[in-house]
Parts: structure tokens; C-alpha cells; sequence
């Protein structure tokens, strides 16, 4: 059984953490974000150092570096999602094309629309666009 490790981070120590894992041959897990109790942003990063689960956590913050060009498409995929989701802003990550969200939803309502738009009308407008919600 894996235990799990939370370790708080500036935003700073990103790419240098990442950097390490990578060299050491650690997998990046996943990227989650979340709105925590005090209302904040917190953003993780973790990765798999057995038998431990090393979650590096930034609080607080709405811009952060990729790490697309460490870990490839396993961080470029949770950083678009979260962009989409929460508009975090992700330097250097391109977002020009949507993962889910239908592509005109950005530019009419906003980002992170997503957490309040009722699930109705997002499969409408991505039925309307020939989208894959049914």
C-alpha cells in the first residue's frame, strides 16, 4: 500500500522538482487542482516515489510553469484540463484548442465557465458543434 506525502511549495520549485523526478525516473502521477475550505486555489503535483505518493503542493496561486517539456503529454493533459476547468494559466502550454469545452464557450462566457454551467446546457452547445456529451 502506498502512503501519501504532502509537501506545501512555492511555485518557484515547479520545474526544478519536476526536473528532479524526471532524472531520478519518477512518474509524474497526475496534476489535480481544487478551490480548498479558505477558498483558495491549490494545485498538485504528484509523483511516485515508492512505496510514497509525493504530492507538492502551491496554494494560492492562478499562474505556474509547465512542466510539458519535462513530462510530456502526462502534464500537458491535467495543465489543459485545469486551464479549461479553472483558468490557471500555464506559461508556455499551448491552449489554443479545447479538450472538452466546445470551442466558442471560452470566448462567449469566459474561463472556467465549466464549474457553473449546468450540465444541459454545456451538452447542448456541444451537441450543437457536433460535440461527443450525449
Amino acid at each position: 500500500m502506498q502512503e501519501y506525502k504532502k509537501i506545501v511549495i512555492s511555485k518557484d520549485q515547479i520545474v526544478p522538482i519536476a526536473e528532479k523526478m524526471r532524472k531520478e525516473g519518477r512518474l509524474l502521477v497526475m496534476i489535480h487542482g481544487f478551490i480548498n475550505e479558505e477558498g483558495l486555489m491549490d494545485v498538485s503535483w504528484d509523483y511516485a516515489v515508492d512505496p510514497v505518493v509525493e504530492s507538492y503542493h502551491v496554494i494560492g496561486e492562478t499562474s505556474f510553469p509547465s512542466i510539458e517539456s519535462i513530462y510530456d503529454v502526462a502534464a500537458a493533459w491535467p495543465e489543459r484540463e485545469l486551464n479549461e476547468i479553472f483558468a490557471l494559466e500555464f506559461e508556455g502550454l499551448d491552449t489554443s484548442k479545447r479538450l472538452f469545452l466546445p470551442e466558442d464557450m471560452l470566448e462567449t462566457q469566459g474561463k472556467g465557465q465549466i464549474m457553473v454551467m449546468p450540465l444541459s446546457e454545456l451538452r447542448e452547445k456541444n451537441e450543437y458543434k457536433g460535440g461527443g456529451l450525449r
